[in-house]
């Protein structure tokens, strides 16, 4: 079996409007060079609604750290803020103009999450499927990982729990 070493991107920055375009940008060309170009839209999107929500309601400052990963046949997106609050999915209405930024990243994503960091802050991150040549990784079970049972990506000891009976597509893990 011929394995894929991980491939990793990390950008630091403000989360400010004219910054979350440069990252999208950024993203975008990262997975053309990784031949992931199905994926640009979702991550694009993705990638946006997390650092809006950091633009939006962050505090102490604005300060963010976008770390995209490719491990196996996963593609994981994750945002770290230095705010200890945790996101909420809310139920917004047919006319709100903001509050549908979770539900998606829940629509588009395989499965998303929030690692809680203490005064550290937090990681929110979503999954994608990556697709690959044929025989360059190895083949899971079709089922889905979902972050109602990990730690979130990004950790020395991560816990995945595969479960193909249940549907959660969000979660806080702590």
């Amino acid at each position: 079996m011929i394995s894929q070493p991980s491939r990793h991107c990390t950008v630091e920055l403000q989360a400010l409007p004219s910054r979350i375009c440069q990252v999208r940008r950024i993203i975008s060309a990262q997975l053309r060079y990784w031949h992931l170009d199905p994926l640009i839209d979702q991550a694009a999107l993705g990638v946006t609604e997390l650092l809006t929500n950091v633009h939006r309601h962050a505090r102490p400052d604005k300060t963010c750290t976008v770390d995209v990963e490719l491990l196996l046949d996963r593609l994981t997106v994750s945002v770290h803020d230095r705010d200890p609050r945790l996101p909420t999915v809310c139920e917004a209405d047919a006319s709100a103009t903001h509050g549908r930024g979770l539900a998606l990243i829940a629509a588009v994503s395989e499965s998303w999450g929030v690692r809680p960091r203490g005064e550290a802050g937090k990681v929110v991150w979503f999954t994608l499927p990556a697709s690959s040549p044929a025989g360059t990784l190895r083949a899971y079970p079709a089922s889905a990982v979902y972050g109602a049972t990990t730690t979130g990506p990004f950790t020395d000891s991560p816990r995945i729990v595969i479960d193909s009976s249940a549907k959660p597509r969000s979660a806080v893990a702590g």
